[in-house]
């Protein structure tokens, strides 16, 4: 059955308009399908000339348009013959069957078109497009074209790259002069300008104008501990000692005597003499004057010397190892080959009442724990002076630098052979789950550092509770306080040796003859900064004339 008996059953009449709508269709696809042949035969014919082939192609566009007249005259006479065919119902079906056998012929003959000739078609097609010069002589409009453009060039802004900051958008190269115009902003300072990209995690803050040279820490833990730094174990020189009233005097008469019974004292109260406690001063660089001036009184020599300091700044330098979040700075000042590093204190908020009687609560473990012969059994402890103070003179070598130090000791101890060694006293408070942790990946390796470095083999611990009544006592040997953490894989003490080792290194081949210099760790905490000093402390000046 036809599409045309399909029609009747289904809708009841036929529908004539749909009738000559497809056979007007079939009429101009027929058209078209003979004006692209025509235009194949016009191209593969492949003229000599512009003048040949336009004429060709006007001579088909003449036949195609005759073409299309005389079927459009045909198409109107079908119409109207098959028009008053229909007013004849016998003849009707006749000529519906006769008309629909032309369509169902006409649209088979498509189909096969379309079936076997649509990849030539679109072949065609693509051959036509690639015969096509754009720019050859035949294409009018690219010969038109002016060789200069009457539009201006546009003027671009410098590259500025705001999505990758850690490549330095900022730096020397974003900047240099080209062919595109001056920039949005102005060519920044003599160092390269890093803006904060929001927050601390990526901040990036302007480079101080002091600014000589830069560690930055790119070494791993893992390849500082396959470093092996030796250290010589440290050897007394000399030692002084500064009394009530700050006098200092070049013996031991400072020295206490540690106090081996402090077992029986557990449960004393620590704020008992805080009404009458003298604070420590800060005697600034005063301070480094009187190390100074027992090396001279005991004629130590400095020629092999690298480095001359007091053991804080070493404690510093080591720690920042894995502490990487207390900030520091110091005096670095090269005089006749040796590096005199000074104790600078950065300034701190005013302390609490609590924070005052937690720091006087160490000074009265001191007392505690040592032997005062000025105080009578039974007699509670008053008057507490954190000015009194005993210093040894150490030398030391860590890796290959030569080390003049100055420590300042707690107390010390003696053997049955009568041989004396220090130990030093630190109070804590009692450890519980949620602080051995801290206690141990921080402060146990402050206590290792600061023993380590001045050769004492034992550390005493107070701990004690919030209000500041002593809990327990517990001693450490110096060299087992790495077995313990060890295990737990906290910190390394070789990590620490190496980690120093690298900072002298660069410390020392960076600093000039009669210059002075400041060495700073401030945030981020990710690199040491040598920044330049405006002049050198007269302790140190006074030091070198007088040698």
């Amino acid at each position: 059955m036809d599409f045309a008996q399909q029609a009747m059953n289904l809708f009841g009449e036929e529908d004539d308009d749909d009738d000559q709508n497809c056979r007007n269709d079939d009429v101009e696809e027929d058209e078209e399908h003979q004006q692209k042949q025509a235009r194949q035969s016009s191209s593969s014919s492949g003229a000599s000339s512009s003048g040949a082939s336009s004429s060709a192609s006007s001579s088909a566009g003449a036949s195609s348009s005759a073409a299309s007249s005389s079927r459009s005259s045909s198409s109107n006479h079908s119409r109207s013959s098959s028009a008053s065919e229909e007013d004849n119902e016998n003849d009707g079906g006749e000529v519906r069957s006769r008309d629909n056998s032309n369509i169902n012929h006409n649209r088979s003959s498509d189909t096969n078109y379309n079936n076997d000739g649509k990849e030539n078609y679109y072949e065609n097609l693509d051959e036509e497009e690639d015969d096509k010069d754009l720019f050859g002589s035949d294409n009018e409009d690219y010969g038109k074209t002016p060789v200069n453009s009457p539009y201006p060039v546009p003027v671009l802004p410098a590259i500025r790259t705001t999505n990758n900051h850690m490549r330095g958008g900022f730096g020397r190269g974003r900047w240099q002069h080209n062919n595109r115009g001056p920039g949005l902003l102005p060519r920044p300072g003599p160092y390269p300008q890093r803006p904060n990209f929001g927050g601390p995690k990526f901040f990036n803050a302007p480079r101080d104008e002091r600014f000589v040279s830069e560690l930055k820490f790119s070494k791993s833990e893992q390849t500082l501990a396959r470093k092996c730094i030796a250290f010589q174990e440290p050897c007394e020189l000399a030692c002084y000692s500064r009394i009530e009233g700050g006098d200092v005097f070049f013996d031991d008469r400072s020295l206490r005597l540690f106090k081996r019974v402090i077992t029986q004292d557990i449960g004393f109260d620590l704020n008992e003499g805080f009404d009458t406690f003298i604070p420590k001063k800060d005697l600034g660089s005063e301070g480094f004057g009187d190390l100074l001036a027992c090396i001279r009184s005991k004629n130590i020599p400095l020629q092999n010397m690298h480095f001359v300091t007091y053991r804080n700044n070493l404690n510093k330098i080591l720690a920042t190892a894995y502490i990487r979040h207390e900030p520091w700075e110091m005096g670095v000042h090269k005089r006749n080959g040796v590096v005199y590093l000074d104790v600078h204190k950065l300034p701190e908020r005013p302390q609490s009442e609590l924070e005052r009687r937690r720091c006087y609560w160490g000074y009265c473990f001191e007392s505690l724990a040592t032997e005062d012969p000025t105080r009578g059994d039974g007699e509670g402890i008053h008057h507490v002076d954190a000015n009194v103070e005993y210093c040894s003179v150490l030398k030391t070598k860590l890796g290959a630098h030569r080390i003049l130090m100055g420590a300042e000791m707690d107390c010390c101890d003696s053997t049955d052979d009568g041989r004396r060694f220090y130990v030093e006293l630190k109070t804590s408070r009692e450890l519980d789950y949620h602080t051995e942790e801290r206690f141990e990946r921080e402060k146990l390796l402050k206590f290792w550092i600061q023993s380590f470095l001045a050769g004492v083999p034992y550390i005493v611990i107070g701990f004690r509770d919030d209000g500041g009544r002593l809990v327990r006592t517990e001693r450490l040997r110096t060299k087992e306080v790495t077995g313990r953490v060890k295990m737990k894989n906290y910190w390394q003490g070789g990590v620490c040796l190496a980690f120093a080792d690298e900072v002298l290194c660069w410390l020392y081949g960076t600093v000039k003859e009669n210059e002075d210099y400041i060495l700073q760790f401030a945030p981020p905490f990710t690199r040491l900064e040598l920044l330049q000093a405006d002049s050198c402390p007269d302790a140190i000046t006074d030091h070198v004339d007088q040698l």
